[in-house]
């Protein structure tokens, strides 16, 4: 039955994280898993989630089904993190939202959403974008296109060029993908000028905005980073969002997203939910329990949201040190190339700016992991690997 079929490559990134276990190199780095990690290598339970689970360790009753849009209390959960507490969209009704298995559950319920009922849509996304943006919506029978984002001259964004191919090639009804913040893969964020022309673009065209919200808190800070976000909800007619609480949470195993659908009128949302709803049964028919229980404690609890903002704020703090740090030492040890830009970006990926023939270098004589592309995960650089970093590095560049 099986013998006609052939093997596929499977993710280079899943690829690299094996190759790492594997190396034996004591000095082995890698910068290439999509993980928060503290400064000796580990990804750390957040002591407000330890405390939220013995909560629900003492209080849980049930282990019975949710229901297909998960906890009916965590749909205000996602909204006010996602639109702020006193959102007028919220308040009229506007917005509907269904617990997700990750932010991936929810990128593949609205593929599915849009395949069934926006025929001929096509999806923009960024050149780069996340590596599984493309998938999910082609397994779904939509058409991706890309539009220009990353210019490797200057290792900044392509933001006339961006434009100049939307405007020339995007069609009404199509769906714009963008990313809320903290851009995977390369760190470089739209800012707030950017929003507003994306916007009125969206808007005269005809468009019907995606916007993946998957490192809150990141960037700038859980409000600061939505900014572009809430002011394109608060202009457009229609909208989709896919968040993940993986990151903000540090609860990647317990997979926990949602999926927001804005619609023009309360009676509007509540239908397009319903169709959400179908696609949800579908593919998963229910999501799982414990990471919403978790947020949605964290969240409802003064003190526990209080330490969980200061948790936040300390991964985004160590991040953004990093970077700082990673650009002051390459600069100190000589190495020729300017890295500043690596400053102004966000979240916990960079495109370096390294060359493939140097990435590879890197990885076989140093044992040094960083994607092909050169996007390295700045959250797996530490106090203790960051000498043998950049020496290795000015070894390579020069």
């Amino acid at each position: 039955m099986f013998k006609h079929l052939n093997a596929v490559a499977g993710d280079p990134l899943l690829a690299l994280i094996v190759a790492h276990m594997k190396d034996t190199n004591p000095n082995k780095i890698d910068l290439g898993v999509g993980v928060y990690k503290d400064d000796n290598g580990h990804t750390p339970i957040l002591n407000s989630v330890k405390k939220a689970e013995a909560i629900l360790l003492e209080k849980e009753s049930s282990k019975s089904y949710l229901g297909i849009y998960g906890a009916s209390e965590f749909e205000s959960t996602i909204q006010d993190l996602l639109l702020g507490e006193d959102s007028p969209i919220k308040q009229a009704g506007r917005i509907r939202s269904s617990q997700t298995p990750g932010g991936t559950g929810a990128l593949k319920v609205a593929a599915d959403f849009i395949s069934a009922n926006l025929k001929g849509a096509r999806l923009w996304v960024s050149d780069p974008t996340w590596g599984n943006h493309k998938s999910i919506f082609n397994s779904a029978g939509i058409e991706s296109c890309d539009y220009p984002y990353y210019d490797p001259a200057t290792n900044g964004l392509r933001f006339d060029d961006m434009m100049a191919t939307l405007r020339a090639e995007a069609k009404a009804g199509d769906v714009l993908l963008v990313h809320a913040c903290c851009h995977n893969p390369t760190g470089i964020d739209l800012q707030a000028e950017h929003w507003e022309v994306i916007t009125d673009f969206v808007n005269e065209r005809g468009l019907l905005p995606l916007v993946d919200a998957a490192y809150q808190g990141f960037g700038d800070g859980l409000d600061e980073d939505l900014a572009g976000l809430r002011h394109m909800a608060s202009k457009v007619p229609s909208m989709l969002i896919a968040n993940s609480f993986s990151k903000n949470f540090g609860i990647y195993r317990d997979r926990c997203g949602g999926l927001s659908i804005i619609a023009e009128t309360a009676e509007e949302a509540n239908t397009a939910f319903s169709i959400v709803g179908q696609a949800i049964r579908a593919n998963y028919s229910m999501p799982p329990a414990h990471g919403a229980a978790v947020v949605h404690t964290i969240i409802t609890n003064p003190e526990l949201k209080a330490e969980w903002q200061e948790e936040v704020t300390a991964m985004r703090n160590r991040i953004n040190g990093l970077r700082e740090k990673l650009v002051s030492k390459l600069k100190d040890c000589g190495v020729s190339k300017d890295f500043s830009f690596i400053k102004d970006q966000r979240g916990m990926f960079s495109y370096s700016g390294l060359t493939l023939e140097q990435v590879r270098t890197l990885r076989s004589q140093y044992s040094i992991y960083i994607a092909d592309t050169g996007r390295m995960s700045i959250a797996g650089v530490s106090d203790s690997n960051i000498d043998y970093l950049c020496e290795s590095i000015k070894k390579v560049v020069g």
